[in-house]
């Protein structure tokens, strides 16, 4: 690319704005698809992970026990596996950089990135693209 070619030494970094907005995208899209497959239909609000579209954007550690009990009846249904893989790597990177070490949050980061690196099943789309 021009850049590569310009500043051939510069190394590319994301902002965390971007990095939990793109993996927030690809949750989305993920739960967006598994409803279309499982329904047929795009989310109504009687289905639930339409239900669930907003909860599964809050973090793991700030869900009040409606939101858990609402999660936990979105991913006990198997078909809903694909969702709930794609949320615990959007949690992990939140966590990431909700950590207030540097430290470790880079080392958690750097442990999302190499666990999506490493392979990922096919089904999981919206991660392979992260």
């Amino acid at each position: 690319t021009a850049t590569t070619e310009e500043l051939p030494g510069a190394v590319p970094v994301m902002d965390p704005f971007h990095v939990v907005r793109l993996a927030g995208d690809g949750l989305d899209r993920c739960r967006q698809r598994v409803q279309q497959a499982t329904t047929g239909h795009r989310g109504r609000s009687g289905d639930p992970l339409y239900r669930a579209r907003r909860t599964l954007h809050t973090g793991a550690n700030l869900l009040t026990d409606k939101q858990q009990r609402r999660l936990h009846a979105v991913f006990k249904a198997e078909e809903h596996l694909e969702v709930e893989a794609t949320w615990g790597i959007y949690q992990r990177i939140i966590a990431a950089y909700r950590e207030p070490d540097r430290k470790k949050g880079k080392q958690m980061m750097k442990a999302v990135i190499d666990s999506v690196t490493a392979g990922v099943p096919t089904a999981l789309v919206e991660i392979r693209r992260l």
